[in-house]
């Protein structure tokens, strides 16, 4: 493979899935309940390949904003951007495209759902940037990441009704969660730099309100659940995102860098219990 596209590979972090995938989960939550368990195949391929664009897009522009600080960090001193592999103007202009062609894809669905993703897509620009003055970026991140919710009620149900903004808030919750998780592993580095995370603004409350926001998470998705009339089948893909959480947070408290990486990428397996429980509660009812 040319080094080139390695480099534009590595820029986009298609190379590392996990992103994709926490930003899939909750929007297939979503087309899920708000198709009541049978989204269309032009949909549901519109919305897993405009994820895996936005994601990519979010990553050029995340370098971007971060280059002068990533030079600094040991495990991100080596990324495209900041190695001069590529230059500031190729990453824009890649972010820049990716997101054109998401507004390209959507194209056949309704205004709402239009209308939705140019908020979308704001809030991804932005919230690189918020790491600079917000002391809880992670929240910020947690909407970006959560607004394929009620962007697919809109596309499924040309409406936003009261369960997808409540599924939409547990995701906030849930990304504060891991993110933290995540932020916890660069904690030394953020402070030494002057950075905001929730990780440094939490301190040692970090593993206390991790403890919480997972607590929100899974209340979130009983009380949707009971909204959408899912069936008991429901709970046994919850009660296996639950062991997740619970296995995630014995990884943080140790505080251990690669603890608290593995258990920010274990939150895939948290995401697709959950995902697993609406579709059996759906179809099983």
């Amino acid at each position: 493979m040319p080094k080139r596209l390695q480099s534009y590979i590595a820029l986009v972090r298609l190379d590392k899935p996990i992103g994709i995938l926490l930003l899939l989960w909750p929007t297939l939550w979503g087309l899920l309940i708000a198709s009541d368990g049978w989204p269309s195949i032009q949909i549901l391929v519109i919305f897993c390949l405009g994820t895996v664009l936005m994601r990519s897009a979010g990553c050029a522009i995340n370098d971007y904003a971060d280059r002068d600080f990533d030079k600094h960090v040991l495990r991100t001193k080596e990324r495209p951007l900041t190695s001069g592999k590529i230059s500031k103007k190729e990453a824009i202009s890649i972010a820049v495209g990716l997101a054109l062609v998401s507004f390209l894809l959507i194209q056949p669905l309704n205004t709402l759902t239009k209308q939705l993703s140019v908020f979308a897509v704001m809030i991804a620009g932005i919230y690189p940037f918020t790491k600079r003055f917000f002391l809880m970026p992670q929240a910020v991140l947690g909407v970006a990441f959560g607004f394929g919710i009620p962007m697919a009620f809109a596309a499924i149900q040309n409406g936003i009704p009261i369960e997808a903004w409540i599924l939409f808030i547990g995701n906030v919750f849930w990304a504060i969660a891991y993110d933290t998780a995540y932020a916890m592993v660069d904690r030394d580095d953020d402070i030494r730099l002057g950075l905001k995370t929730s990780a440094i603004t939490l301190g040692r409350f970090d593993i206390a309100a991790i403890s919480i926001c997972y607590g929100v998470l899974f209340a979130s998705q009983i009380w949707v659940a009971e909204l959408a009339q899912l069936s008991k089948w429901f709970y046994l893909g919850w009660i296996f995102a639950l062991g997740c959480a619970i296995y995630e947070l014995r990884l943080i408290a140790t505080r251990k860098r690669d603890a608290c990486f593995k258990a920010f990428l274990h939150n895939n397996w948290l995401g697709a219990s959950l995902f697993l429980g609406i579709l059996l509660g759906l179809l099983l009812k």
